[in-house]
């Protein structure tokens, strides 16, 4: 029996631009955690830990889809190499900050300016769909995409507090810096891979993906993803603590995360006939997510690998990587929303409590679905008639 993943990494380049983007993309889980536990323990301050990190991880999602846009005009190299410059200093500035005991404004300008750092898996998925465009091994690679992003999330924000709490404070924005700068490097050196610059056409290019209504059904609906997933692991924090047990909240979340990471690959390795936006209506059924929530998480990354699907098939091939991004975005946003709002009903009803807002989480992404199949099952637009057409559905 082939190997599926064996056979998208026998394509040239595809091993080199897939590890230099794992490590570009640490940073998307290490930073945010990072940032709070460097400036908890150097300032002392919660709050102010909190909202450095929020100021870093809120304006990152609203800049990250026009970075992508930017790419998908004028290329991966020309964007995304001044972009991480950006970046990269800008992070610089806050750990210097926190060292030295700056000025408070100075912890906010940075992370503000930190927030420029460019959506790595955008621009992965975009490589792997420059290589196996209309083939079906693209399910493949964007699982593999789906279960990388599970792995970084697992172990980069383990690494990032580890780091700062056993070495020093800024040991883990350090290291995370430090993976930004080679990953990139080494992900934008790896010409041959780069996806070539799409002709945009007359009435495209002023339409941005995210006025598309497959990309806003797609974003809405993982929105609500994002929190469930949120929602479940500030839940688990909670009814550990209760229980006595809050070491045993890492070995819980990891299970949780890890049983979406296992069935993403099998889903990747797997020649499903169903079109995907069944799959994505199916990944979502109710007992299914209910499943997810209370045991392993399994409803995730079909989701994700999907969802990203879909994007491939419903955006313009100019827009792509910022379709991606926007998807990106609404996981982010979700997950925010997730944390804020479940924290609110364990501190008022309880943590057992906090597992309803998974469910109705969940109840929204099926209504959400369901209610965009028709949108869902045509075909990516044409022309730019086609593209705002589509806007205008």
């Amino acid at each position: 029996m082939s190997n599926p993943y064996k056979e998208i990494f026998s394509v040239p380049g595809a091993k080199g631009f897939s590890a230099a983007g794992f490590l570009a993309r640490l940073p998307l889980a290490m930073a945010p955690i990072g940032i709070v536990a460097m400036l908890s323990q150097t300032r002392g301050d919660y709050w102010v830990a909190g909202a450095v990190s929020a100021t870093f991880a809120l304006t990152n999602a609203l800049a990250a889809p026009q970075i992508s846009r930017l790419v998908d005009r004028f290329g991966q190299s020309a964007i995304i190499v001044p972009s991480t410059i950006v970046s990269v200093v800008a992070f610089a500035l806050l750990i210097l900050s926190a060292n030295q005991d700056w000025p408070e404004w100075t912890l906010f300008a940075s992370a503000f300016l930190a927030a420029a750092m460019p959506s790595m898996p955008a621009m992965l998925r975009a490589r792997w769909t420059e290589i196996f465009r209309g083939r079906p091994e693209l399910n493949t690679a964007f699982a593999f995409e789906s279960a990388a992003d599970e792995l970084v999330y697992i172990a980069g924000a383990s690494v990032s507090v580890g780091l700062a709490v056993s070495l020093f404070p800024e040991a883990g924005m350090l290291i995370s810096t430090f993976f930004l700068a080679l990953g990139t490097t080494a992900f934008v050196l790896q010409r041959s891979t780069e996806p070539a610059v799409r002709p945009v056409e007359t009435g495209v290019a002023q339409t941005s993906a995210i006025r598309l209504r497959s990309v806003q059904i797609i974003t809405l609906a993982l929105i609500f993803v994002g929190s469930m997933f949120a929602t479940a692991e500030v839940t688990t924090v909670a009814m550990t603590r209760e229980l006595g047990q809050p070491g045993a909240a890492s070995f819980v979340i990891g299970v949780y995360a890890i049983g979406s990471f296992v069935v993403g690959l099998i889903l990747g390795a797997l020649k499903l006939r169903t079109p995907l936006h069944r799959q994505l209506l199916i990944a979502d059924t109710i007992p299914l997510l209910a499943l997810a929530v209370f045991v392993s998480g399994i409803a995730i990354s079909p989701t994700f690998i999907t969802a990203f699907g879909l994007i491939e098939r419903r955006v313009p091939e100019s827009m792509l990587t910022e379709g991606i991004t926007w998807v990106m975005t609404g996981i982010g946003i979700g997950m925010a929303l997730g944390a804020f709002l479940a924290g609110l009903v364990v501190d008022m009803f309880g943590a057992q409590n906090g597992f309803w807002l998974s469910v109705a989480a969940g109840v929204a992404v099926v209504i959400i679905i369901a209610l965009g199949q028709k949108i869902l099952a045509g075909g990516r637009p044409q022309a730019a008639g086609d593209a705002l057409a589509q806007a205008a559905e």
